[in-house]
């Protein structure tokens, strides 16, 4: 029998979740979801025993995170290490903050030429106000 989605007084519900709940509240397909998990992005999901996955608070959580970082660029086997490593356990803890350090300063990058992009836009702008 399907686990019932329990609703606070304040109307959010609390887990587990279906990968339906989990997608709305996510906002991603349940096949991108299911593609994650095959790929090894989500490695401590749990099943019911049906077969149908259940998402608990810090499984969401985790996919925050991997939606966050292909959000930003990173490649989909970069992630599959940061995961992989820390299936291992802390003691990778400083190859994953390498990874994630790396990640930040190629968004930092990123951030500096969007910048750059931004003001030339931005002149390009208050010359055309000029003209008026």
């Amino acid at each position: 029998m399907k686990e019932e989605v329990m609703r606070s007084s304040a109307g959010i519900s609390e887990g587990p979740w279906t990968i339906k709940d989990v997608a709305e509240r996510v906002g991603l397909s349940a096949h991108t979801i299911r593609y994650y998990e095959q790929e090894g992005l989500l490695p401590s999901l749990k099943r019911d025993q049906h077969g149908n996955r259940i998402f608990e608070e810090r499984d969401i959580e985790w996919l925050e995170l991997v939606i966050c970082l292909r959000e930003t660029g990173m490649p989909i086997a970069e992630i599959r290490r940061y995961v992989d490593l820390g299936m291992e356990g802390d003691q990778t803890i400083p190859m994953r903050k390498q990874i994630l350090q790396k990640h930040r300063q190629m968004l930092e990058k990123k951030m500096e030429e969007i910048n750059k992009a931004l003001t030339k836009i931005d002149k390009k702008m208050k010359w055309y106000d000029s003209k008026k």
